[in-house]
C-alpha cells in the first residue's frame, strides 16, 4: 500500500515540493510517543521530513492553539496530526478545530468530515480508509451487499459509513449503523455479510452474534493500561469465512492511509488546489 507512494513523494520533490509530515506530541504518555516514532521513522523511510513539536505534560491550551498555529503557518509542513489522547486539561476538539483542514492529515476536521458527508476530495479519516483499502486487497466483495457496522463513533463507525455506502466499485454497499444503545443489535450483525466492529468495547462481538461465513473486521480497540483489547471476541474466527488479525489487523492499513493523506495534501498543494 505504500508502493504507490514512493513515485509521487519523489516528484513533487524534484518539482520543488518537498513532503513533511508534522507531528504533535503533548505530554509524555508512552504509547504515544511510540506511534510518533513509528510514523516519524516512515516518514523518513518514504522520504519525507518530520517535523515535530513536543510539549510538555502541564502545556496549556494556549500552548497546544500556538504550536498549532506555527505548524500551520509552517510551509515545510505539508500536514500534521495532534497526537491523541492529550492531557485532561487540553480540549482536543478545540485543537482538532484550529488545525488548518488542507493540513488535516487525520481527516478528522468537521470541513473535511463534511467533505466526505458530500463526496468531496480530501482528506478521509485513516481507520476508515483503511478498512475500505484492506477489504479490497483481499478481493472481499463489498458493493451491493449488507455491511453492519457496530459503533457509531466520530473517527470510525460514522465516516466508515459514509465511505462505504458510497458509489465506488470498492464500496456501494447497503450500510446498517448499529451500537450498544439498541437493544436488539445482534439481530442486525446475524443478517449481514460484513461486520465491521467499531465500538470500542472489548470482547462486545461474539461468535452468536454472528452468521456462519460471515466477513469480520476488527475496527475498535481499548487501551486498559498497556494492554491493548480489541472488540472482537477471539472465537469468532471459529464462525467468520474472513477475520482480521486479532490484534493489529487494521492498524497498518490505517498508517498507510494517513500517508496517502499526507502525499495528496501536497498534490493538491502544488496544483494550487
Amino acid at each position: 500500500m505504500f508502493a504507490d507512494l514512493v513515485p509521487r513523494i519523489k516528484a513533487l520533490d524534484a518539482a520543488g515540493h518537498p513532503i513533511g509530515l508534522g507531528t504533535l506530541l503533548v505530554g509524555s504518555d508512552g504509547a504515544s510517543a511510540g506511534y510518533i516514532r513509528m510514523k516519524q521513522e516512515k516518514a523518513v523511510e518514504l522520504g519525507m521530513t518530520a517535523p515535530h513539536i513536543h510539549l510538555p505534560d502541564d502545556a496549556t491550551q494556549a500552548d497546544v492553539l500556538a504550536a498549532i498555529r506555527r505548524m500551520n503557518e509552517d510551509p515545510a509542513v505539508t500536514a500534521f496530526l495532534v497526537q491523541h489522547p492529550t492531557p485532561p486539561q487540553i480540549d482536543f476538539d478545540a485543537a482538532l478545530l484550529a488545525i488548518d483542514p488542507d493540513k488535516d492529515v487525520d481527516g478528522l476536521h468537521p470541513l473535511n468530515m463534511g467533505r466526505l458527508a458530500l463526496g468531496m476530495p480530501g482528506p478521509v479519516p485513516c481507520t476508515p480508509a483503511g478498512i475500505e483499502a484492506l477489504l479490497a486487497q483481499h478481493g472481499i466483495p463489498v458493493s451491493g451487499r449488507s455491511v453492519c457496522i457496530l459503533g457509531r463513533g466520530t473517527t470510525l463507525g460514522r465516516p466508515l459509513a459514509l465511505l462505504l455506502s458510497q458509489k465506488r466499485d470498492t464500496a456501494n454497499a447497503a450500510v446498517t449503523v448499529v451500537h450498544t444503545g439498541v437493544p436488539d443489535w445482534p439481530e442486525h450483525t446475524r443478517r449481514a455479510d460484513i461486520v465491521i466492529a467499531a465500538a470500542g468495547v472489548p470482547g462486545i462481538l461474539q461468535p452468536e452474534h454472528l452468521t456462519p461465513g460471515v466477513v469480520v473486521v476488527g475496527g475498535g480497540v481499548r487501551y486498559e493500561g498497556r494492554r491493548l483489547l480489541p472488540d472482537v471476541d477471539e472465537r469468532c474466527e471459529e464462525v467468520a469465512g474472513w477475520i482480521t488479525p486479532r490484534l493489529g489487523g487494521v492498524g497498518p492499513t490505517t498508517i498507510a492511509m494517513l500517508f496517502r493523506n499526507c502525499v495528496e495534501a501536497a498534490e493538491r498543494s502544488a496544483g494550487g488546489r
